[in-house]
């Protein structure tokens, strides 16, 4: 036998970091079966099958099972099969390194609240995890929410009415922000009708109920650091709207906070 052209089972096993038993089990299910065997009965195995062994690995630390790794293996007998089959490695380890990003991004970003938390709350740490699947950049508000508005906030929304309600929300302030950089007054048609829609997303919000109103209002005194641009854009919506919400009401002849 060629030496150069094959290798035992041992020294496969030995070049790519695996054990002489793993590829024996391999070798049971059909997914890498030695090319040749010397005289006296050792499996050998030659470079192409070293390359085959490594689609496996790869394969397996994507978190494929076996059975998937078998069908998905492919022939390497030519130049543009090896090709190909190293461009589906790349694509599936890509993703997998993105999904590992988000996952570490979203566990640095639970971290940062866990430690700004005055005391151990699972059920918050479970609302913070679930905005962070959603991609919600307002996640951090969580930790500031009473037990009482949490609650109001799980049995109202789901995870896909509450995002679509913070997006509106989001778009909804942008819209007020346009109207403040105009200087128009709070007494001007636009900003009145923009006013409204503001206050129907907060009884949207409440259901109608007020107790909740002053647990909102105390996000005018955040001080988060790390969010600062998030807490001014908001204070300038809040600022902007105020004389206008007054006026709103004079209208209405309902004032929710008349006396407080």
């Amino acid at each position: 036998m060629n030496n150069h052209k094959y290798m035992t089972v041992g020294e496969l096993a030995k070049k790519m970091g695996t054990t002489v038993r793993t590829l024996q089990f391999y070798d049971q299910k059909g997914l890498l079966h030695p090319s040749s065997e010397s005289e006296g009965g050792r499996r050998l195995y030659t470079y192409q099958d070293m390359i085959l062994l490594h689609q496996i690995q790869s394969l397996k630390s994507l978190g494929f099972t076996l059975d998937d790794i078998k069908n998905r293996i492919e022939v390497l007998d030519t130049p543009q099969k090896v090709e190909h089959a190293l461009h589906q490695q790349e694509v599936m380890i890509e993703e997998k390194i993105k999904q590992l990003q988000n996952t570490l991004s979203a566990i640095k970003a639970l971290k940062v609240e866990v430690n700004q938390m005055q005391t151990v709350d699972f059920k918050k740490y479970a609302d913070i995890i679930v905005n962070l699947q959603m991609d919600n950049e307002y996640y951090w508000l969580i930790k500031h929410f009473d037990n009482e508005t949490l609650e109001h906030i799980r049995q109202q929304f789901d995870k896909d009415s509450g995002q679509e309600f913070i997006q509106r929300f989001h778009q909804l302030n942008e819209d007020i922000l346009k109207l403040k950089a105009k200087h128009l007054p709070p007494e001007d048609e636009q900003v009145q009708q923009m006013t409204g829609q503001f206050w129907n997303l907060i009884m949207e919000f409440t259901q109608g109920d007020m107790s909740l109103l002053p647990r909102l209002m105390k996000f005018d005194h955040l001080t988060d650091a790390q969010n600062q641009e998030w807490i001014q854009k908001q204070n300038e919506v809040n600022d902007y709207l105020k004389p206008a919400l007054e006026i709103y009401f004079q209208k209405l002849g309902d004032n929710p906070f008349e006396g407080e």
